[in-house]
């Protein structure tokens, strides 16, 4: 407790940055919590095993919070595509479970190695997408395409703990979706997505061993409390600015420090 005590001013700067990237980018506030997190789990010295489910399970439920303040904002502005919306929900919770307990027969260093994947992925993604607009297709695919899309958002994004705004946007760009519409849309299933995930990752690790103080299976409590007020109050700053700004220049900087972030996950 006491170390993590003396880490809470990384934890407020963490959850300003997770805050403002969750309205600003639509990338999610877990491509910050959960590296940030197992750091810091690592340095209290607890094994990886537990370091890593336990910082994505930490993430995922400070995107609960996170999600519905950005939804609601996105919602006021008329931004949110309902009609898509409730097609993928379904398929979206069923990929969600599956992530979710699948992350019990998963080693820390595989999902470590993952999200150091995930990493570089994204930021590439957003280096290509600062220069060139990525589009493959004018229109999303049929029933079956669209349930294999909602499905794996679902699996990835409760195995990783990213919420659903890093998938999910780059997804809808690539069929021609409005940048403002992908991120608002996403923002909605941020919230679907963390919900059972954050369940699910209670139940995985109810019987965990050497869990730090104020954790209830692969959820910390301690962190929750410090991250989460700083989210909640800078989401809505991130949805102004998203709609204010022309981002390329941050999306770059942003890339190359997840670059970095990435490239450590996979070699440390």
């Amino acid at each position: 407790m006491n170390e993590l005590l003396i880490l809470v001013p990384i934890l407020l700067i963490s959850g300003v940055v997770a805050g403002l990237l969750a309205g600003l980018l639509g990338v999610g506030g877990g491509i910050v919590i959960v590296p940030m997190l197992y750091h810091i789990f690592i340095y209290m010295k607890i094994d990886i095993s537990i370091a890593m489910p336990l910082a994505i399970g930490t993430s995922l439920s400070t995107i609960v919070v996170t999600s519905i303040i950005s939804a609601r904002s996105h919602h006021k502005k008329g931004g949110i595509d309902w009609e898509l919306s409730k097609k993928w929900i379904p398929f979206v919770i069923l990929g969600v479970l599956i992530g979710a307990f699948s992350s019990k027969f998963i080693d820390g260093n595989s999902l470590k190695f993952m999200f150091g994947v995930l990493l570089l992925l994204v930021s590439m993604n957003m280096i290509i997408s600062s220069f060139k607009t990525l589009v493959i297709a004018k229109s999303l695919p049929g029933k079956f395409g669209q349930f294999i899309f909602a499905t794996l958002l679902g699996i990835f994004a409760s195995l990783l703990g990213i919420g659903g705004g890093t998938l999910m946007v780059p997804l809808l760009s690539l069929y021609s979706f409005p940048i403002h519409r992908a991120v608002s849309t996403a923002s909605l299933f941020g919230l679907i997505i963390s919900i059972p995930a954050t369940i699910g990752y209670i139940i995985v690790g109810w019987n965990a061993e050497s869990l730090p103080f104020a954790s209830t299976g692969y959820v910390n409590w301690l962190a929750f409390a410090v991250l989460v007020p700083m989210t909640m109050f800078f989401a809505p700053y991130g949805v102004k600015l998203a709609y204010k700004l022309n981002v390329k220049q941050l999306k770059l900087a942003f890339a190359i420090f997840l670059t970095c972030v990435g490239i450590k996950m996979l070699i440390v």
